[in-house]
């Protein structure tokens, strides 16, 4: 029995663009100076208010980060609906998830920086709700690279860290996997170098979603 968890953005779902977006717009509202898409990939990962204040080269969230990410989140929906922001699966995603989703030997789940909420928009919007069965999000443990969502999805499916795989496209992802003493599978297909990934731990690389099957087994 495996436990495989799986990071959202940037590994199941192009979010890129609407991550930036609708930083874009709070940034702008907080007469913030207009990131760039290369400063929001370099956050995707992480819980809010600590992505807003890495952004602005703080070491810690704040108020004023506390306010921004409550602005985020008041716009993020309304920036979804726009046709030009959507949350698309990668290529050959479906058909990975479709095929190991109904296997006895596995358990199936996800660990993101986004909140519940969006977690539960995508995995509505793709019909994945019925293959994951356990998720941490930012609004439950903190944020990556902590050990706590894989560690909390262990407890919570019986599992031990050292039956588990993490797949992540982010350095936060690979590091928050060894910290809790999982395997740690970079993705090439999202927003972190394969370098970076592999400097930050990862066990392997894949560059297709098939080539996840052989580390799943």
């Amino acid at each position: 029995m495996k436990l495989v968890l799986f990071d959202c953005d940037g590994t199941l779902v192009d979010s890129g663009g609407l991550i930036h977006e609708t930083m874009r717009r709070t940034f702008l509202h907080f007469g913030k100076p207009e990131p760039t898409f290369e400063d929001t990939k370099a956050i995707i990962g992480l819980t809010l208010d600590i992505a807003i204040a890495r952004m602005q080269g703080k070491p810690h969230a704040g108020q004023e980060e506390v306010d921004m990410t409550a602005y985020y989140k008041s716009l993020f929906v309304t920036v979804r609906q726009d046709m030009n922001f959507k949350e698309p699966l990668f290529d050959g995603i479906r058909e990975v998830i479709d095929e190991i989703g109904p296997r006895e030997d596995l358990r199936i789940g996800a660990v993101t920086g986004k909140s519940r909420r969006g977690l539960k928009l995508v995995m509505d919007t793709h019909g994945f709700d019925k293959y994951f069965v356990v998720g941490r999000t930012a609004d439950d443990c903190p944020s990556k690279p902590h050990p706590a969502m894989v560690t909390e999805c262990c407890d919570e499916t019986g599992m031990k860290p050292a039956d588990t795989l993490v797949i992540g496209d982010a350095i936060y992802d690979m590091q928050m996997a060894k910290a809790a003493g999982a395997t740690a599978i970079g993705v090439a297909w999202g927003y972190a170098s394969v370098d970076e990934l592999k400097k930050a731990g990862a066990d392997a690389i894949v560059y297709h979603p098939r080539e996840l099957l052989a580390h799943i087994g």
